[in-house]
């Protein structure tokens, strides 16, 4: 379900700040609905792991309800709007958590203890807001304490207690709404909530598993071909990005891939909302991946007990969605190999499969002697993150990395090149599938093509099925929902086929939707 959709919800739930015990349950049943995926939808299913943004969504879409000065009943429609959030809340827990209390709290815990420490946070804020747009949340400190209470030996709560918890963190809250009801305040104090719900939610719960019933439309079985696989795995993506509401770019000029001199002048993202890369796990994971690497080839890697514990979490992460479960029910159906073994069955045995393929070490540089060859590349180092060999940019076709490396003022974007189809669409700043010439510390990459906006588990969902079922060259035609690629996936294996050399897409053609079959 599509990001607008959910707030459309929030706002039918919250336009009368009333939620009765029928509407909640509705409310319940629809979204545990979202969660599934529907025969022949090409809509992705609401997963767990998107609970931080949906809550945080649910609070910033009440903003828009809150009663302006002004109003005599101001001040009691706000009370009723803050139950309302509570019970959109609730449904959201009941979806997509589990509790993760003990049956037994700790001794020195008690409800008066709670409410204190609620007060404190909640009249910190209030003493700091001056009105200001910006007013200061609860600060870090204080956030920390709460978690520390919270899970304590001594003071942690237990299971009894959870759903006082939360309500209690609503009904306090709203005793702290401004009596002038002032918005700036009143917002502020929102975000406090949301900040006092996120972590009884983060210490006192657990997501649920994803189960994923897959039905007839997007069960894979030995006919099917990586071109329906590759549109499942997009139609699954319920972490990719959307154009214009979660970033934005600025593909300015177009250029010839001989040419050199500089067709943009100004950066391709132009902005992100950089709190997905805190709120989704996967993408989280995956960025605390991107600095484990040297970028040149030739220098040693070296894995740090540290960094084999952030590939593990990723791996954990991505193996908790739709697309990486269909990833690995694909590669079982076409009954793929690796190292002449079959595909294991078991989510774990797949995992280790993964990790082989994507982050063993290898040599790609040569150097060092044929028996002291230094281990300085990895699959993911190459496609992910990038390296430099021979003075050019090897790999580095992911938008993360791009985003990131031109925040810091490495990655110089040079303009956008168009597919090599003469009738193509006009590029433009919402396409998913961009073909890019840009420097990189000053080394440059005449053409490289890359996904934007998806979740780092559809590329390597799709890169791992290419490797493991595909062949070298996999054309496929993907419908975005806003236009159609013709793409050619290329894969190259190393070591015999044990490590993916690289794997990266070339767009041949773009087409609007009707164009395609005119």
């Amino acid at each position: 379900m599509s990001d607008a959709a959910v707030e459309t919800i929030y706002r039918t739930t919250f336009t009368d700040r009333v939620v009765t015990p029928d509407e909640s349950a509705d409310l319940i049943a629809t979204l545990q609905d979202l969660q599934q995926i529907q025969d022949g939808s090409s809509t992705p299913p609401l997963t767990p792991d998107k609970l931080i943004w949906l809550r945080a969504a649910a609070f910033r879409v009440a903003c828009e309800y809150l009663v302006e000065d002004g109003d005599e009943d101001g001040r009691e429609e706000n009370v009723k709007l803050l139950k309302a959030i509570n019970a959109v809340v609730h449904a959201l827990e009941t979806t997509c958590l589990l509790p993760s209390l003990d049956e037994e709290g700790g001794e020195e815990f008690s409800q008066e203890s709670v409410e204190e420490l609620f007060r404190s946070l909640y009249e910190s804020q209030d003493e700091d807001n001056d009105g200001d747009d910006d007013a200061p949340m609860i600060s870090k400190a204080e956030t920390q304490a709460l978690e520390d209470f919270l899970t304590s030996e001594s003071t942690k709560p237990p299971l009894s207690q959870l759903v006082w918890l939360r309500s209690t963190a609503f009904r306090l809250g709203s005793q702290y709404l401004d009596d002038e009801n002032d918005m700036a305040k009143n917002v502020a104090l929102l975000r406090s909530i949301n900040v006092v719900v996120h972590v009884l939610e983060s210490t006192c719960m657990q997501a649920k598993p994803l189960s994923l019933e897959l039905p007839p439309s997007h069960t894979p079985t030995a006919e099917t071909d990586l071109q329906t696989a590759a549109q499942t795995l997009w139609n699954l993506d319920s972490n990719r990005l959307t154009p214009h509401t979660d970033y934005s770019i600025d593909v300015q000029s177009s250029k010839h891939p001989c040419n050199k001199e500089d067709a943009a002048d100004e950066p391709l993202f132009t902005r992100i909302n950089t709190q997905i890369f805190q709120v989704r796990p996967t993408f989280k994971a995956f960025r605390a991946l991107l600095d484990n690497y040297s970028s040149y080839c030739g220098d040693e890697e070296e894995i740090s007990e540290k960094e084999l514990q952030e590939i593990r979490v990723f791996l954990d992460a991505i193996m908790d969605t739709a697309v990486m479960k269909y990833c690995h029910q694909y590669c079982l159906a076409k009954e793929a190999s690796y190292e002449g073994e079959a595909i294991p069955e078991s989510e774990y045995g797949f995992k280790k499969v993964l990790n082989s393929i994507w982050f063993e070490l290898y040599s790609r540089s040569g150097g060092g002697g044929r028996r002291g060859r230094k281990m300085d590349s990895s699959g993911f180092e190459h496609v992910f993150v990038g390296e430099v060999k021979n003075g050019q940019i090897s790999g580095f076709h992911n938008w993360v990395q791009f985003y990131l490396e031109e925040l810091k003022g490495n990655v110089d974007y040079r303009g956008y090149i168009k597919p090599r189809s003469g009738n193509s669409a006009e590029t433009n700043d919402d396409d998913q599938v961009l073909t890019l010439q840009f420097s990189w510390n000053g080394v440059e990459k005449f053409v490289g093509t890359s996904f934007i906006g998806v979740s780092p588990e559809f590329e390597l969902a799709l890169y791992t099925m290419a490797f493991l079922t595909g062949e070298d060259d996999n054309e496929v035609t993907l419908n975005t929902g806003r236009e159609m690629f013709d793409l050619n996936i290329k894969c190259h294996k190393y070591n015999g086929g044990a490590n993916v050399g690289s794997c990266y897409v070339e767009a041949l053609a773009h087409y609007e939707e009707e164009q395609k079959y005119v």
